[in-house]
């Protein structure tokens, strides 16, 4: 019988092509590098809270790390715009809360990013509700102390105010209640915190997982919480509503984003793997010891509470007098 060889040449061309049919699944996991994630504002803050709940196990999960990228600015908008110009190849993600994401449509004419035209929601994570919060040498104890002594002394009572959502919040309740306030500004909610305890601001308007511990060990005083109905983790704490003022209501939520026209086939891929984190009982456990509700609804979910809550609250903050700037 005879043989049909191959030549040598031929041998070496089969191999080439045998290299580069290679199945697109296997090149893609070989070429994998770490995704970042941007976080607009400061370590140990909520946002950065909610990525670091979910980035370990995502990360082995997908067989990518997730590299946590803190970029602190006032309001969120230095990481957001970074998110919205980044290559959409799912190699960079957002987190967005609902100062960065919604509050910053209104308080500013010139958005360097548009929230819905920019991102591509991947699913919200958590919630958590803000507590008005003071220092203990400040003389007021309640909240109706604190408004009298607003009213008494206009100006003169200093305000830490961080990120949109607060000085959204921190406007609202001025113009509910009558008062007026010394804003000081921080970048983020960990340096405003710091403020406080540090006596360098009267109070603040913080997350309710961030004061719990302050408050527990007398290290701060509490004047209400901001959500509409008590919390959790401070089940004694009155609402700002129940003393009074009636529609202040406020929470804050985090979610993750990707930048526009990311494959739909990537979102999907983080969506399932991050929703399954969040429904890990431990995770759940965790998140609910810092004052966090899990949310893990679906991109259309988010997209909805967008298209909801921007003008939503751009007619809030038009009705407290706050114009954009």
């Amino acid at each position: 019988m005879r043989r049909h060889l191959v030549p040598f040449p031929s041998l070496l061309l089969l191999a080439l092509v045998a290299v580069l049919i290679t199945p697109p699944a296997q090149a893609q996991m070989e070429q994998k590098r770490p995704i970042r994630v941007l976080v607009p504002s400061a370590p140990g803050g909520p946002s950065d809270f909610a990525v670091r709940l979910i980035s370990t196990r995502v990360s082995e999960a997908i067989g990518q790390s997730l590299i946590v990228d803190n970029r602190q600015s006032v309001n969120g908008i230095i990481a957001s715009e970074i998110g919205a110009r980044a290559v959409p190849d799912g190699n960079t993600l957002l987190i967005g809360n609902i100062g960065s994401m919604v509050m910053n449509v209104g308080l500013y004419k010139k958005l360097p990013y548009d929230p819905q035209r920019d991102f591509a929601p991947i699913t919200q994570l958590v919630s958590a509700g803000t507590a008005l919060v003071a220092h203990p040498k400040f003389a007021p104890n309640n909240y109706s102390e604190f408004i009298a002594a607003a009213k008494k002394e206009p100006g003169r009572i200093t305000i830490a105010v961080a990120g949109a959502n607060g000085a959204v919040a921190t406007e609202v309740l001025k113009y509910l209640s009558g008062i007026t306030l010394n804003n000081i500004p921080y970048k983020g909610s960990s340096p405003s915190e710091v403020a406080l305890l540090s006596n360098e601001v009267s109070v603040a308007l913080l997350s309710i997982p961030a004061v719990t511990p302050h408050i527990r060990s007398g290290r701060m005083k509490i004047y209400g919480v901001t959500t509409a109905k008590r919390s959790q983790l401070l089940p004694d704490t009155p609402t700002i509503q129940e003393q009074g003022l009636a529609g202040y209501e406020f929470g804050n939520w985090h979610g993750l984003l990707a930048p526009k026209g990311t494959p739909n086939a990537l979102i999907r891929r983080m969506h399932q793997e991050v929703v399954k984190v969040l429904s890990a009982k431990d995770i759940a456990e965790i998140a609910l010891a810092r004052g966090n509700d899990i949310i893990a609804n679906s991109p259309e979910e988010f997209a909805a509470v967008l298209a909801r809550d921007i003008p939503r609250y751009k007619k809030i903050m038009a009705s407290a007098g706050i114009e954009p700037q």
